[in-house]
């Protein structure tokens, strides 16, 4: 990725074997979910069953990294709880099935560069050093932590710079805290301010195609040029389908059909089009968005019929998830020979 913008926490050529797609996994339970499916988590019921009856199962996890949202101490979204205590277990469970961990930083009330200056040095400090923290391999040879700020436009671009470029009042670079930054691409507009920011890269997030500029698979190839010349690294994310008219009733108009699979391979082959360094998949249990991937059973109450993946098996989209996973792997050997 050649540059003009200055360096920043390295560019961005991993090692061809390190290759990885990641998943966005929220650390909820189980049960019926707004979407109509219902979760297969195995034996247990309690709010650790994706440790003990995910991660137990290796292929649940074909891809090696989960990417973790995640709010400060004490704080959560409008419908969930403090979830920062339940880190230390996560953790520990991935590091039993070899699977390393990455933080997805969400806009909790009042977040901005300083409060995330914050967050990252209470991130680093406390979970720093377990083995199952994710940390990126720069062509630098330098392994860093990588973050994604979910919602990043929300801050100015002249306030991330502050934080994110070397000459920034309270920087972060060239310190122990210096990371891989990944900004969220809505607009077009945000690739500029991405790159003023002092970002390393940008990823699109959202699974439903023609959703946003970013999430338009016919923008990825634009995306990716764009980052190239600038130094930055492009997450193209992909998902297996999008609904989520259960808790958003005016939003019909944005759900995609997963079509047996048709529409996650769509993705996951416009991702590979651009050949990225990393794939990410929205998402592992997003449930109320209809774009999980884990297991998933057929049910029925007296006042609801539960969608599920008939014909096919409960893990066809983890199965789908492995097959691509190895198939990008194959891809970048390619590229770099």
């Amino acid at each position: 990725m050649a540059a003009t913008a200055q360096p920043k926490a390295g560019s961005h050529r991993s090692d061809p074997t390190s290759a990885r797609v990641e998943h966005r996994d929220r650390p909820e339970p189980g049960g019926s979910d707004g979407t109509g499916r219902t979760s297969n988590p195995g034996p247990g019921s309690s709010l650790r069953y994706p440790l003990s009856a995910h991660l137990a199962n290796r292929d649940c996890v074909p891809t090696g990294v989960l990417v973790l949202s995640w709010y400060p101490p004490g704080l959560a979204d409008d419908n969930g709880e403090p979830s920062d205590s339940l880190v230390p277990f996560i953790l520990d469970a991935a590091q039993r099935y070899a699977i390393k961990v990455a933080f997805h930083i969400q806009p909790y009330k009042g977040r901005d560069d300083h409060t995330v200056h914050e967050n990252i040095k209470y991130i680093v400090d406390k979970y720093g050093s377990h083995a199952a923290f994710y940390k990126y391999k720069t062509s630098t040879g330098r392994s860093l932590p990588l973050f994604y700020i979910y919602d990043s436009y929300l801050t100015p671009a002249e306030s991330w710079a502050h934080l994110l470029t070397p000459s920034g009042s309270h920087s972060l670079r060239n310190t122990a805290y210096d990371a891989v930054f990944i900004a969220l691409l809505v607009e077009e507009g945000h690739k500029k301010d991405i790159l003023s920011a002092g970002y390393d890269g940008m990823y699109t997030y959202f699974a439903s195609n023609g959703f946003s500029f970013g999430s338009s698979h016919q923008n990825w190839k634009a995306i990716k040029t764009f980052c190239d010349s600038n130094n930055l690294m492009f997450i193209p994310s992909v998902g297996p389908g999008y609904i989520d008219t259960s808790i958003r009733p005016w939003n019909n108009h944005n759900t995609r059909n997963r079509v047996n699979g048709k529409y996650y391979e769509t993705a996951l082959q416009a991702a590979l089009m651009v050949r990225p360094e990393i794939v990410s998949i929205t998402s592992f249990n997003e449930w109320h968005e209809g774009t999980q991937i884990e297991k998933a059973v057929p049910k029925k109450t007296l006042t609801r019929l539960y969608l599920d993946y008939l014909p096919h098996q409960p893990n066809m989209y983890l199965e789908l998830t492995r097959r691509w996973a190895e198939h990008f792997s194959k891809e970048k050997e390619q590229w770099l020979m």
